[in-house]
C-alpha cells in the first residue's frame, strides 16, 4: 500500500464501522421491525444483515456471516420472510436508520456540509471495492444509493463494512481460525465483543466458548488466563494485515488526502453517537 501504514485500517475501525453498526444496536431498528410483525431480536439482526440477499435461507446466512452458530440462524431462517419480505425488511431498516442518525447526531449535524463530504468521500472510495468472492458487499452494492447525505453515508460505511468483511472471511480461513476460535481471539485482543453479547448475538453456548479457548490454548495462542500469547498476537496482526491487503483498493482509490478527511469527519460522528448512546456500554471487552 502507498497509504500510511494502517491509516485503512485505522479508518474503517474508528469512522467507517463504527457508523454502519449503529443501527443494530437502535431501539429504532426493533420499532421498525415489531411494526412488520418481527419482534424476536435475533430475528430482527439476522434479517436485517441478510436482507440484501433476498429471501436467503440458513445455509447462505451462516456462510456469510461465519461467526454466527448455525442453529441459531436456522431456527429464524427461512421462516421470517413468511412474516416479511426482504424488500419490507430493507425499507423498514433505512428507516430505522434515519430515526437513529437523527437521534444520535441531531438535525444540525445531519444536515452539516461535512456529512455531505463524508458521504461523497466514502462513495468515492467504493467506486474501487469489487465483487467477485465478495457475497455480502456485491448483494448491498445492487441496492440504490439514498439521496440523502446522512443516508448515503451510512449506505457507503455499509458497502465498505461488507467489502472489508467479505475479504476477512477469507483471511480467517487462511490463518486457520474456525468461528468461534475468531471470536474468542478477537475477544482476548480486548477489542471484540464480551462472552456475553457472543452468546446473545451470535447464539454460541458456554460449552462452545470453553472448547474454543481450549483448542486455541492447545495451539499456543491462548495463554492460562486466556490473554493472547506473543505467537497469538502475531497471529491476529497476521490476520489483520492480509484482510488490509485484501481490502486496500477503495482507499488507494480514495487517495491520502480524502483517507484522512473522512478519518477526521467519521472519526467526530463515531464520537458523538458513542456520546449519544449509541452503543451498549459493556459491549466489548474481555469480560
Amino acid at each position: 500500500m502507498t497509504l500510511p501504514a494502517h491509516a485503512a485500517r485505522h479508518c474503517w475501525h474508528g469512522a467507517i464501522n463504527p457508523l454502519h453498526a449503529t443501527v443494530y444496536f437502535s431501539p429504532d431498528l426493533g420499532k421498525e421491525f415489531a411494526a412488520l410483525g418481527i419482534t424476536d431480536p435475533r430475528a430482527v439482526n439476522l434479517a436485517s444483515r441478510s436482507a440484501a440477499m433476498g429471501a436467503v435461507g440458513a445455509g447462505a446466512v451462516t456462510s456469510t456471516f461465519y461467526n454466527y452458530r448455525h442453529d441459531l440462524v436456522a431456527e429464524h431462517l427461512p421462516a421470517v420472510w413468511d412474516t416479511a419480505g426482504p424488500q419490507q425488511v430493507l425499507d423498514a431498516r433505512m428507516r430505522a436508520v434515519d430515526a437513529t442518525l437523527r437521534r444520535l447526531l441531531g438535525a444540525g449535524t445531519i444536515g452539516s456540509p461535512e456529512v455531505a463530504e463524508a458521504a461523497e468521500l466514502a462513495m468515492r472510495a467504493t467506486e474501487a471495492c469489487t465483487r467477485h468472492a465478495r457475497t455480502l458487499y456485491s448483494a448491498h452494492a445492487d441496492l440504490p444509493v439514498p439521496e440523502e447525505p446522512h443516508l448515503k453515508l451510512w449506505h457507503a460505511t455499509t458497502l465498505l463494512r461488507e467489502h472489508r468483511g467479505d475479504g476477512h472471511l477469507a483471511a480467517l480461513l487462511v490463518v486457520g481460525l474456525d468461528p468461534v476460535e475468531a471470536l474468542i481471539s478477537h475477544t482476548a485482543t480486548g477489542h471484540g465483543m464480551t462472552p456475553k453479547y457472543l452468546k446473545a448475538i451470535r447464539g454460541w453456548d458456554q460449552s462452545d466458548l470453553d472448547a474454543a479457548t481450549g483448542r486455541l490454548r492447545d495451539r499456543g495462542l491462548l495463554n492460562a488466563a486466556g490473554d493472547l500469547t506473543a505467537e497469538g498476537t502475531a497471529l491476529r496482526e497476521a490476520l489483520e494485515e492480509e484482510t488490509d491487503r485484501l481490502d486496500a483498493a477503495p482507499y488507494e482509490h480514495l487517495g491520502e488526502a480524502g483517507l484522512a478527511r473522512i478519518a477526521e469527519i467519521g472519526g467526530g460522528l463515531t464520537l458523538q453517537a458513542v456520546t449519544a448512546g449509541a452503543f451498549p456500554g459493556d459491549l466489548m471487552g474481555k469480560a
